[in-house]
């Protein structure tokens, strides 16, 4: 018998399985059907091709915005030139807003002109840099020019870093998006397909702009800018495997007749020719053809980013909706990894040097500032970096950080220039030297490897010449010898000359002067760091101080010689200079002390001369800086010879022996054993690279002024500047005017060029 309860329960069953068994059926069925449409949707491969243009490449990083917007997925990237650059960025894992941060920031002059800071350079390296204004090859005493303006040094640093995270990826199919770039084989003409490597050597060889930049041996292969060969690679980034392409093109479209007004410009336009044919056919085979508009921009307008980068944004725009098109046909874009930000500090546990031959490790190492194991910043390592290629003695420098199991590998591999032989020229006028035109030629490694010896001859109004030879050491204790001849002719005051000699009451206010200094200098030094330096050396000095105004001497020439006397010394001196800019500096410190103990001169008087100076530079506001330096020296033991006394007054010129310049005086106005002496400077660069500056100076002035105490009564001599200089690359044009209330009396200084 069934019971009432057990057929409930029966009911129960059957209608459960009546309801609900088709119901799963069903759901099950849809499952599959679902699972079988899914695999039937679309997911189309995009590939980005991004051409060079120069600084009108930065339109491509306003287009990735919109394309990221309109949720394209991005699967292969192939570049040319900037487009190269950027697109490497991109395909390392940064984002377009990250590129945007990026390229705003970056300073290009700086990375195109390999400007290094004054801090990577030794004292000795310094005063080169800053005393020539053309230096051409010179070897085998043929002229030749350049290879090109800039060896890329900072831009490869600084790509370096901002990649480092992918710095272990050998095949540029493993990057986060595959990437690929193009350059040119010189040798052949040949397009060159880049897709393994390291990547900051393949991107500085496609973007090797002819005449901009040296160009870069790669894999044995000369090569140079891509964009000579192939500018759009379309063709190849299908190869890779793109189905739809999506291009961002910033060429020059050819110029007309009228346009054609310059050199620059027409070679412009023939390197073009060949890309501007190829295009017609690429335009039609891109999907989606972005082209902002940047005629009204150079490939030099990278001070123009915004505007730039905003008129890519426009041109994707007008693109919307074929971007949004292809984003429906492809699956879901996966998220990005975030980039891992490159540490400030890294450990360098070892160094590995290739290429060298001439040039030793220890040389190396000391311009690197490197001792391994070391704990250091990416700062600190392309100071070093710099610093090496500041040298002028290596064509190329590579690095790459490899990781090991202990902190890092640094892989140095330098390229050693072929060129030991350089000619340099240098104008400059001011009011004492007067106009000059230096001619300077150096040798490098004419006995030993590392050696330098540089010639100079100044041809003007007053005949100078240098010669030094140097023994470059690096940290190690350096060697030179340097051979200085030095004159001029000058309109003194009559006063002047009674501190020199016994001389009649002549009824005449100036006497003409000829002023002759002959130095020979053999030292020693050693750098602590690029901007500290302690030397010693032994100098030997002839001095000469003639005039013709009046009186003969023995051989019955009309002329009057205060002095014709020949001067030994030992001299110690250390040097901290860390100013950024040496006419126009903006921050840092300088000190520069040193003392010469003369032990043979005239009657064998013994006798010291001691001197420093201490300035500080920092800025105040925006572009306003203010610079303080006080400066002081004496004379210590005999008295009696005047002709090494300080000799106070002018600007604009090099300074020799004892000469202090001083805002308004003339030079060699103010003369005494010892001085003290404090300017105040304000700058301000109105726009770049142009200063308006304003300053005052005090001193003080006897034969005993610090054993009297005098040097701390109110000032004795005082001078007030207004100026404009402008800073060029053959050096500042200077122009000062002065006043003195003692004199009551205002005088103009002018300076043009490097001072030498």
């Amino acid at each position: 018998m069934i019971t009432h309860n057990t057929s409930t329960l029966l009911l129960s069953v059957f209608l459960f399985l009546v309801f609900c068994i088709p119901n799963l059926s069903w759901s099950q069925e849809q499952k599959i059907a679902e699972t079988h449409s899914d695999s039937l949707v679309e997911d189309i491969k995009v590939g980005l091709v991004l051409s060079g243009g120069g600084a009108k490449g930065l339109a491509h990083i306003g287009a990735l915005k919109v394309i990221e917007e309109a949720g394209v997925r991005i699967d292969y990237i192939g570049g040319t030139s900037m487009g190269a650059i950027v697109g490497a960025l991109y395909a390392s894992g940064y984002e377009a807003i990250e590129l945007d941060s990026i390229f705003r920031a970056v300073d290009f002059n700086s990375l195109i002109q390999d400007e290094l800071p004054r801090n990577a350079k030794t004292f000795y390296e310094r005063e080169d840099s800053e005393k020539y204004a053309i230096t051409l090859p010179f070897d085998k005493f043929k002229i030749d020019l350049p290879k090109g303006l800039s060896k890329g040094q900072n831009f490869y640093n600084q790509f370096s870093q901002y990649t480092a995270h992918v710095n272990n990826i050998n095949n540029f199919d493993n990057l986060p998006i595959p990437f690929f770039c193009m350059s040119t084989n010189i040798e052949t003409g040949k397009q060159v397909l880049l897709d393994k490597g390291y990547l900051p050597e393949a991107i500085a060889a496609s973007g090797a702009l002819p005449s901009v930049f040296d160009p870069i041996e790669l894999n044995g292969i000369l090569m140079t800018d891509g964009g000579v060969t192939n500018n759009y690679p379309i063709k190849e980034i299908k190869e890779k495997g793109a189905e739809i392409v999506i291009g961002i093109d910033v060429q020059d479209s050819l110029m007309s007749k009228d346009q054609l007004n310059s050199v620059t410009n027409i070679m412009l336009q023939i390197s073009n020719f060949r890309t501007y044919n190829a295009m017609k056919n690429k335009i039609s085979e891109t999907d989606v053809y972005i082209n902002p508009s940047i005629e009204d921009f150079s490939v030099m307008s990278f001070d123009q980013a915004d505007k730039i980068i905003a008129n890519g944004e426009k041109a994707a725009l007008a693109n919307y909706d074929k971007l949004k098109k292809i984003a429906s046909r492809q699956k879901s874009i996966p998220k990005k990894n975030k980039i891992v930000k490159t540490l400030d500090t890294i450990v360098i546990n070892s160094l590995t040097i290739l290429g060298n031959k001439r040039y030793t490790r220890a040389y190396i190492k000391g311009k690197l500032k490197l001792k391994t194991p070391k704990t250091t910043t990416y700062e600190e390592l392309n100071e070093g970096i710099n610093n090496l290629s500041g040298t002028g003695n290596f064509d190329r420098i590579s690095h790459k950080l490899v990781d090991r199991k202990l902190g890092k590998e640094l892989i140095i591999n330098v390229k050693e220039s072929e060129n030991k032989m350089l000619l340099r020229f240098a104008l400059h006028y001011d009011d004492l030297f007067k106009t000059a035109a230096l001619v300077n030629i150096t040798r490098k490694s004419l006995f030993f490897d590392n050696d330098v010896i540089s010639a100079d001859v100044a041809l003007g109004d007053n005949i100078r010449y240098n010669l030094d030879y140097y023994i470059d050491k690096g940290f190690y204790w350096s060697t030179g010898i340097k051979v200085r001849h030095t004159s001029f002719r000058k309109a003194i005051d009559f006063d002047f000359i009674g501190k020199f000699t016994e001389i009649p009451e002549l009824n005449i206010n100036t006497i003409d002067v000829k002023y002759t200094d002959f130095n020979i200098q053999a030292y020693a030094e050693t750098l602590l760091k690029e901007t500290f330096s302690v030397g010693l050396g032994g100098e030997y000095k002839h001095l000469r101080i003639i005039s013709d105004t009046y009186g003969e001497d023995k051989d019955q020439i009309p002329r009057t010689i205060f002095d014709d006397t020949d001067y030994w010394s030992t001299y110690g001196y250390i040097k901290l200079d860390t100013y950024d800019n040496k006419y126009f500096p903006k921050k840092g410190y300088l000190f520069d002390g040193k003392i010469n103990a003369y032990f043979l001169s005239p009657d064998f008087y013994e006798f010291s001369i001691v001197k420093a100076k201490l300035g500080y530079a920092t800025p105040l506001y925006n572009n306003l800086s203010m610079n303080i330096s006080l400066e002081a020296g004496s004379k210590i033991g005999n008295t009696t010879l005047n002709s090494l006394d300080f000799l106070i007054g002018g600007f604009g010129a090099k300074t020799i022996n004892n000469f202090v310049p001083f805002y308004g005086y003339d030079f060699l106005d103010i003369t005494g054993q010892s001085f003290a002496k404090a300017l105040l400077s304000f700058d301000y660069e109105i726009f770049k690279n142009n200063h308006i500056n304003g300053s005052a100076n005090f001193a003080n002035v006897g034969n005993k002024l610090f054993s009297t105490k005098e040097w701390f009564k109110d000032p004795e001599y005082s001078g007030y500047a207004l100026g404009y200089g402008l800073d060029t690359f053959a050096g500042p044009i200077q122009v000062k005017y002065s006043y003195s209330p003692e004199l009551k009396e205002n005088k103009w200084f002018f300076s043009i060029g490097f001072w030498f």
